[in-house]
């Protein structure tokens, strides 16, 4: 699939890490070999930068809160991952939705694929999958799956037997539902309503992507799931979840 950009929306202000010496999409994890063939820090974001590149998606934007600098120092140009970066910012507090809405002038016509650059997943050609699924035609918006327990910090997918998504719950203090998004990609059908949405009445408190998306399934649109049951996905944005990432790719001794 030709024209898909990537959006990495990088607004938030890292409280539960605060304070930290970096915008937290560039804490070191783990390391990479660099094209002159040294050992050197990888950071966060590169993992999902990573993933997205993997799925022949060359063109992606970072949309910053202003003062996180350091991100567009950090990747340039992104030939760094071998993409081609932009960067824009965003100036209101109301959430993912209206972060992502930044970049609806750059967007016309283009196949959207998002991504939270503090998170760590698998499997590695998550991306190929969606996008594969949306090719098929049929769905405005294809979103990832991955088990949790941790459902109470999720937005929980309930789905059919043909992966068509019949609701999102975000974040329920009980459930029986079994799968969190993490990822996802669209068409430009959902962008436009996504636009619509952010261009409406300004809201009381933050409103989460998945609240659009459901509004959206409300609204008519086709909202399917591609499932990884052997998948996982890791936020690293709490001191906990960074810890248990520092220890699953920090390599054994000797």
């Amino acid at each position: 699939m030709s024209n898909v950009i990537g959006l990495l929306p990088a607004g938030g202000q890292a409280t539960r890490l605060s304070p930290l010496p970096m915008s937290k999409e560039l804490y070191p994890l783990g390391f990479r070999t660099s094209a002159d063939g040294r050992t050197v820090p990888k950071v966060v974001s590169h993992y999902l930068l990573e993933k997205m590149q993997r799925a022949g998606i060359a063109k992606a934007f970072f949309i910053l809160r202003p003062g996180k600098w350091d991100i567009p120092a950090y990747y340039g140009d992104g030939a760094l991952v071998q993409m081609r970066l932009g960067y824009l910012t965003v100036h209101v507090p109301y959430g993912v939705p209206y972060t992502l809405d930044q970049a609806y002038p750059f967007l016309q016509g283009a196949t959207v694929a998002i991504g939270f650059p503090d998170i760590l997943f698998q499997p590695e050609n998550a991306y190929a999958a969606l996008l594969e699924r949306l090719a098929r035609g049929g769905a405005d918006v294809v979103l990832g799956l991955f088990p949790t327990k941790n459902f109470r910090k999720a937005g929980m997918v309930q789905f059919d037997e043909i992966g068509r998504v019949q609701q999102i719950v975000e974040k329920p203090q009980q459930t029986d539902l079994t799968y969190m998004w993490a990822i996802a990609v669209w068409s430009p059908r959902f962008t436009e309503f996504l636009h619509e949405f952010a261009s409406g009445p300004i809201p009381e408190t933050e409103v989460p992507i998945g609240d659009v998306i459901q509004a959206g399934i409300n609204a008519g649109l086709r909202v399917e799931a591609e499932a990884f049951p052997d998948g996982s996905y890791l936020d690293v944005g709490t001191p906990d979840d960074l810890a248990r990432a520092i220890r699953q790719l920090t390599p054994p001794e000797g």
